[in-house]
């Protein structure tokens, strides 16, 4: 199938009791010795390296994939002649739009053609005049080329290679590559697959658990008990709103909300484990010993955040949106729960109960923000807040003391002088 998408790359594979020798070191270094390297672009550079090394005048190469991510549609990685490392850039959805993308030999090659060539240091050779070749050829490269890495399942992506030597790659220079092409697109797609899970696990359940479950915690039960700073935020009536906004204005708020609160709490260092609906659950493990502090920082940077984002919802004749958030520290069950064969990486306890009423409460208190007593007294914030004095809390027979911000205060001027 692949000669019949790719003449060239058919051509190039056609073995007539002549095929060169020299790149039967490089095969067989990533047939055998690559499998204790994690990364597909250390590999690559390696690869282009003994390329050089075996006579193949390489000076330029990539290879681009199609990943899935949330932020990114792609990934480029590059290696030029003299780097020690490959330079790795990402591509957002959107890029396929652009007039660089469009007027590339990447739009034509994943527009269907099986190759792209061209050879640069010929005034006289046909085809389109990209930018990316006035580029090369201001760089002293002659040739180039884009070939398909085909991986299972029909996925498609690409790598090139470019030569500095006068006249380009020779017939035997381009059956080598044929020759690796194959091994190598297997070798990429086992690392890409790699990627791909760990991304998902990062995407879908945080980065600190998904290192737990990459290192065996995938069964029921499985987990350890750990300290945390334990963070619920809740968004004010959401039912009504989803019941009154059109759908897209309704995801459109859910994920300003989402972004509102949770890069705040990732740049400081929490763990968002949860969302549930228009919440979400978050931790900030004691183990750093500026957890507390840490938390408030982010509680903080994330109402500005949302002050900001209600500035845009009134501009857009929106009522502004309310949120309640519950903070309590203590002792949690981090790890699996659930039924035999579906489970929920999250931490469980008394301690994540108290975070709950305490958010629930801010409803009754009418302050968005709640923080019991054992936080405060770790945090060491008794006098930068308002002690609101006890409540009782559904599953405690004692009610706890309950503090929230004073007026003239934000938790991150708190966070500021704990």
């Amino acid at each position: 199938m692949q000669s019949l998408l790719n003449p060239g790359l058919a051509e190039a594979r056609q073995d007539d009791g002549t095929r060169p020798k020299r790149g039967r070191k490089v095969l067989d270094w990533l047939i055998n010795e690559t499998r204790g390297e994690r990364f597909i672009d250390n590999i690559f550079v390696e690869m282009c390296e003994r390329l050089v090394v075996a006579g193949v005048p390489v000076a330029r190469a990539t290879l681009h994939f199609r990943i899935h991510h949330p932020q990114w549609i792609g990934a480029r990685i590059l290696w030029r002649k003299g780097l020690a490392e490959a330079e790795l850039q990402t591509y957002e959805y959107g890029i396929e739009d652009t007039e660089q993308y469009l007027n590339s030999p990447l739009h034509e090659f994943n527009n269907g053609a099986p190759e792209v060539r061209a050879h640069l240091d010929d005034p006289t050779a046909d085809g389109p005049k990209y930018p990316l070749y006035d580029e090369l050829r201001a760089s002293g490269l002659t040739d180039y080329f884009i070939w398909p890495l085909e991986h299972t399942l029909g996925k498609r992506h690409a790598v090139s290679f470019a030569s500095d030597r006068p006249g380009g790659f020779s017939e035997d220079d381009m059956a080598v590559f044929a020759d690796l092409l194959p091994v190598l697109a297997l070798v990429s797609e086992i690392r890409l697959k790699n990627r791909f899970a760990r991304t998902l696990l990062e995407t879908y359940v945080g980065p600190h658990a998904s290192e737990q479950i990459l290192a065996g915690a995938t069964t029921r039960g499985s987990g350890v008990t750990v300290g945390a700073a334990i963070l619920i935020c809740d968004l004010r009536d959401f039912t009504k709103l989803s019941d009154l906004w059109p759908r897209d204005d309704v995801i459109e708020l859910l994920n300003g909300y989402f972004d509102a609160m949770c890069e705040p709490i990732e740049r400081h260092g929490g763990e968002i484990l949860k969302f549930m609906g228009d919440g979400l659950l978050a931790i900030f493990p004691l183990s750093d010993p500026m957890a507390c502090n840490n938390l408030l920082s982010a509680i903080g940077e994330a109402q500005a955040a949302f002050a900001r984002l209600n500035e845009e919802n009134l501009k857009k004749g929106h009522e502004p949106l309310g949120y309640g958030i519950g903070v309590h520290v203590g002792d949690v069950m981090y790890g699996n729960i659930g039924s035999r064969k579906r489970l929920d990486f999250t931490v469980i306890g008394p301690a994540v109960n108290i975070a709950s009423r305490l958010e629930s409460l801010t409803k009754v208190i009418k302050r968005p923000v709640l923080l019991s007593r054992a936080f405060v007294e770790m945090a060491k914030c008794q006098g930068e807040l308002e002690n609101l004095g006890s409540y009782p809390v559904r599953g405690l027979d004692e009610p706890i003391d309950v503090f929230a911000f004073s007026g003239n205060s934000a938790p991150a001027d708190a966070a500021a002088r704990c």
